[in-house]
Parts: C-alpha cells; structure tokens; sequence
C-alpha cells in the first residue's frame, strides 16, 4: 500500500511558492520517490501550520489549505538539475523564472470602435496604468512583451534588462533552487528586489566575468538561450489561438451557456446585431472550440517559462542542450519548461471580459485626460508667450517714447 504522510512527516517540506488555488512545497526528505502522494488531516494542518510565517499576509487571509484533500501531487523542480550521482561535478545552477505575457496586438474584426487602441497598445501596458492607479505596482513596468516576442537578438536582450530592472512578479531568480531575486510571494509589488550579496556571489559560481560584469552577462545568458531556443515562437503560435479577442469570444461563451448575452443586453442591441449576428448563428461545436481556444490562449499568456543553467565544464555525458555566451566564452548547459499550465475555468469567461473592458476604458480615459492636460499647458504657455510678447512691445513703445520726448 501506498504510504500516507501524517504530521511528523511535514518538517520534510518547506515553503517554495502558491498560486491560484495550488500552494507549492519542495521535498528535502530522503525518502523514495513519491508521484501520487498521499497524505493525512494532520500532515495538512502540521504543514499550514509550517509554513504560516512565511506565506505572504494577503494570501493568507484570501487561501487556506484545505484539510479535506486526501492527495497531493509532487511534480519536478524546475528550478533545479536532477542530481545524477558520478556523472557531474559541478552541481551549481542559476534558473530565471520568466512570465512571458501576452505577445501580439489582436487584429479581430469584433474588438469595439471605442477599443480600437488595444490594436496598436500591448495589453501588458495598458494593464499597467490601472494597476498602478489601483496601488498594486508602484512603478510602471519598462517591460514591453512585443520586444521579447520580437525575433530580434536586440530586442530580446532589451525586454530581458527591462525585467530585470523592473520585475514585479514577471522575472524571479534561484540559486540552486532557492529564491535569490524578485518576490516570494509572486506579487506584483514586492520589495525583495535589491540585490544582495549572496545573489551577486552565486552569480560567480556560474559567470566567469570581472567584478561587475556579472549580471550584465547572466542577463545576456538569457537573452541568447531564449533567442536560439525558439521557445517563443512555439508559445506564440498557442497564444494566437485567440483569434476574434475576448470581445468575440464572450457571445460565442454566452451561447454554450444557454444565456442570455450580457454584452448585447448593456450595448445597443440594434446596432451590434449585424456584428455580432454571425457568431450567435454559429454551430454549437464551432462556438466550443472558439471558448476552448480562447481558454488555452489564456494560459499561454499567463504561463511562466523555466530556464536552469550550469556551466558544462568538461561534463560531456551531458544530455541537456547547450548554449555558448559569446561574452565569456563559456558553454552552459540549459533546460527549459513552461509551468503554471493549469487550464483556465469556462466561469471566468464573464471575468475576464469585464477585466478587459477595465483595462481599456482606463487607459483610454487616461489618454484623454492626458491630451487635455497638455492642450491646457500648452493654452497656458501660449498665454504666458502672448503675455511676455505684450509686455515686451509695451517696453519697446515706452522706450521710443521716452527717446522721442528725450530727442524733443
């Protein structure tokens, strides 16, 4: 029979991450291999119990661990090379987490004439505006996801600095697969992005560089890894199953539902009908695959990637794929996964419909607002420039004045 963990055995498991309804622990027992685990209440209630004080507040008070679960799943750890006993020396290895988001401007024919911006603005900007007014971030993002889905060498290696500089909850650093930059809790604003000196040390087990080179080139190891792996284009092809956008995907949701369609309801619906008429007269099973690839792209968009390096040496028994850093001369060994591929649930639909809307209406408001700003400083400028330009003239006719009374 399978072994079932029960309290003693939650001193084994320490605190790694959570997200959405998953809290994430690492195993650093020694005992066999686990891939269905099951566990008792008590393991459970001895492992919250565990691990309470290094959760962040605001997830503690929005999750808790559901006592009730009678399995969890132990999956690999991305952060980390599998330790193979006599074949490698060197144990050492830096992983980067990276939260691509979504890489393309929509084209679809059912996007909204007073939406029309999200055609040429990236979402991921837009988003960042409200955030910002929302008090979730503090400081806008340099990040731009089109630079990193670009093809471009360049561009890629601006998108990766700008992570860096501004990572939020988008780009996490681990050192043998413990945290060594960017946030625990995987929050948007966290203030554990300063880079202390154990990071910087760790950096020199792997980067052959001088003093403060390091990061410049680990930030190009990056760079050159996501460039030549082609990894990118892959996930872009995935998110591009979202083909008609959120506002074209809704009707088709509302339908499979058997609901009444909410968007048509609030808007005119006179006026919406002829654009909206041909997805509600769609078959059933087209309808489905519209939902279900729209709910697939939304992973694709929200998913995080997974790279592990560590220098290849003289490990020629390697079986991972290797990329050479031009800079340091150096040849690394390198795997890559994308995690966090839960598939999106059917009842968020509605939600992110209405988070779209927000996004866009927000950052349209703000254009505006902006523009009117402007054209009111530019009205005062101009005012100022009349105002200096009369005063001047006004000078230059009392000093004729006073020279023509003077040559009297």
């Amino acid at each position: 029979m399978a072994a079932v963990l029960g309290a003693k055995d939650a001193v084994e498991w320490i605190y790694r991450g959570e997200g959405a309804a998953n809290l994430v622990l690492a195993y650093c027992g020694s005992a066999p291999k686990f891939i269905h685990v099951l566990v008792s209440r008590e393991f459970l209630e001895a492992v919250e119990k565990k691990v309470l004080g290094q959760r962040p507040s605001w997830r503690v008070d929005a999750a808790k661990v559901n006592p009730l679960c009678d399995s969890v799943l132990l999956i690999a750890d991305h952060s980390k090379f599998p330790h193979v006993s006599g074949i490698f020396k060197e144990d050492f290895c830096v992983s980067v987490e990276i939260k691509p988001k979504g890489g393309f401007l929509p084209v679809s024919e059912f996007i909204a004439e007073e939406n029309a911006v999200k055609k040429k603005i990236i979402r991921f900007k837009m988003h960042q505006l409200l955030k910002l007014h929302q008090g979730k971030i503090r400081k806008i993002s340099k990040y731009d996801p089109l630079d990193m889905f670009s093809g471009s060498k360049d561009r890629v290696q601006k998108a990766i600095k700008s992570l860096f500089l501004t990572p939020q909850n988008n780009f996490r650093v681990f050192l043998n697969g413990s945290l060594a930059f960017g946030g625990m809790d995987g929050s948007a604003d966290s203030a554990s992005y300063t880079l202390d000196q154990a990071f910087l040390d760790g950096l020199k087990h792997i980067i052959v560089a001088k003093d403060g080179m390091h990061i410049k080139y680990f930030l190009e190891l990056i760079a050159e890894t996501i460039f030549k792996s082609g990894l990118l284009d892959r996930l872009l092809e995935v998110q591009k199953l979202d083909a008609i956008d959120i506002e074209g995907a809704i009707h088709a949701y509302y339908d499979i539902v058997s609901q009444p369609c909410m968007v048509c309801r609030e808007k005119d619906g006179n006026k919406l009908s002829g654009r909206y008429s041909s997805l509600h007269s769609m078959p059933r099973d087209e309808k489905l695959k519209i939902v279900r690839d729209y709910l697939i792209s939304s992973t694709a968009k929200d998913l995080s990637l997974m790279i592990s390096f560590r220098s290849r040496g003289n490990n020629l028994e390697s079986p991972y794929k290797v990329v050479f850093l031009e800079s340091t001369k150096q040849t690394f060994d390198y795997k890559a996964s994308f995690i966090d591929l839960d598939m999106k649930p059917l009842k968020k639909m509605e939600y992110y419909y209405k988070l779209d809307q927000q996004i866009v209406s927000f950052y349209v408001k703000m254009v505006k607002d902006k523009e009117a700003i402007d054209n009111e400083r530019e009205d005062e400028i101009r005012c100022l420039e009349d105002k200096d330009l009369s005063a001047f003239l006004r000078l230059q006719r009392n000093d004729v004045s006073t020279l023509s009374h003077t040559s009297n």
